[in-house]
């Protein structure tokens, strides 16, 4: 048996951060990781301007840039092999985005939250049941530590965990999934020596292809595929198929010929993206993709969790969990998560105009 004031299920970067953040606030919080390693499920590491700000608002990030992260330079388009337009950043931002290894994020906003007695870790925990008063309130959770069974009393319960959120099914809490036509095959690779930090993008037989520079000298590849297709498309030969990426970038034909040799060196995403019309109830609350999934397009996902995480801990103190309306508080991020899906479909649909004025 435990009782803490908050509960947050999922140890990513939006339930870390918001664990961080109300811990800071001396509210007993406890956070629980199915896993029992913190960041062994893979999520998005790439951040923009808002995310960096939010990181920095609470004196955060610098600790992550000691750990290794890697600034974006530019953002290149090709075809045939080559270069044919250059995008550079702001020079107030500086940036095109930012590389963070997910495991330098959490290190650094779980040792934050250490630091406060009043936070607590639980790992290798997996949540069974949502608990309920005579009102239909929600007041903890049932969870199963190490197989053991625990009771976790609290006034609120936050459900960070994921796309796949046991907390929204559990609270059967509404969620209209909106696929996009595409799937997507990720795969990393070293990088070339001298390789420019940077995103470079092409189109394969109408599909979008991404290199994103990752620290540590690594690209990951995130290759578009049409839904559903990887079942037929892991049949055929593999060779032609890469040799259209090789062609593409031949930079880089040493180390994909070194690295991705068969189908079972890319790993499949099941590409869609979700909203949800209520982000509460009484006593419970959702926040990054347990609540709105982003498509990896323009790489929101993270950024929008540390928002999510942002707002919440504003809302909430000592004097207000009890009183928070969390089917109404998330109205300002609903807003703005809308405007960032639509622009992913924007963007998705816009891709190959790209390539369409050639020089």
């Amino acid at each position: 048996m435990m009782k803490v004031d908050v509960c947050i299920v999922g140890a990513g970067p939006g339930g870390a951060l918001l664990a961080y953040l109300l811990a800071k606030k001396n509210i007993s919080v406890v956070l629980i990781e199915r896993t029992n390693q913190i960041g062994k499920t893979f999520r998005g590491e790439h951040l923009n301007e808002e995310g960096e700000a939010i990181l920095k608002k609470y004196n955060l990030f610098d600790e992550i840039e000691k750990l290794g992260l890697l600034r974006m330079k530019k953002l290149e388009y090709w075809q045939h092999g080559e270069v044919f337009k250059t995008i550079l950043p702001h020079p107030e931002i500086g940036h095109l985005g930012i590389h963070v290894p997910q495991a330098h994020l959490l290190q650094v906003l779980i040792d934050a939250a250490k630091k406060y007695t009043n936070f607590h870790l639980m790992l290798n925990t997996k949540v069974d049941e949502l608990l309920q008063d005579e009102h239909g309130s929600y007041t903890g959770v049932k969870a199963s530590e190490n197989g053991e069974e625990i009771i976790i009393e609290s006034e609120l319960v936050i459900g960070a965990d994921g796309r796949y959120s046991t907390v929204r099914k559990k609270a059967d809490l509404d969620v209209t999934i909106r696929k996009h036509g595409y799937d997507l095959l990720w795969a990393r690779i070293p990088a070339p020596v001298n390789w420019e930090p940077s995103i470079r993008m092409t189109l394969i037989g109408g599909k979008q292809i991404s290199l994103f520079t990752q620290a540590k000298g690594y690209i990951q590849i995130g290759w578009n595929i049409e839904e559903g297709s990887f079942a037929t498309l892991r049949k055929q030969p593999f060779t032609p198929f890469i040799e259209q990426l090789i062609m593409a970038f031949p930079e880089l034909e040493q180390t994909v010929r070194e690295n991705i040799q068969s189908w079972k060196d890319f790993v499949l995403l099941d590409v869609y993206s979700s909203s949800s019309e209520t982000w509460g109830k009484k006593g419970l609350a959702l926040i990054g993709d347990a609540v709105h999934t982003m498509t990896p397009t323009g790489a929101f996902g993270l950024n929008s969790a540390l928002k999510d995480a942002d707002y919440f801990s504003s809302l909430i103190d000592k004097n207000t969990i009890t009183s928070l309306n969390t089917a109404d508080c998330a109205s300002v991020r609903k807003k703005e998560v809308a405007k960032i899906q639509a622009i992913q479909i924007e963007k998705e649909q816009s891709f190959a105009s790209q390539f369409v004025v050639m020089v």
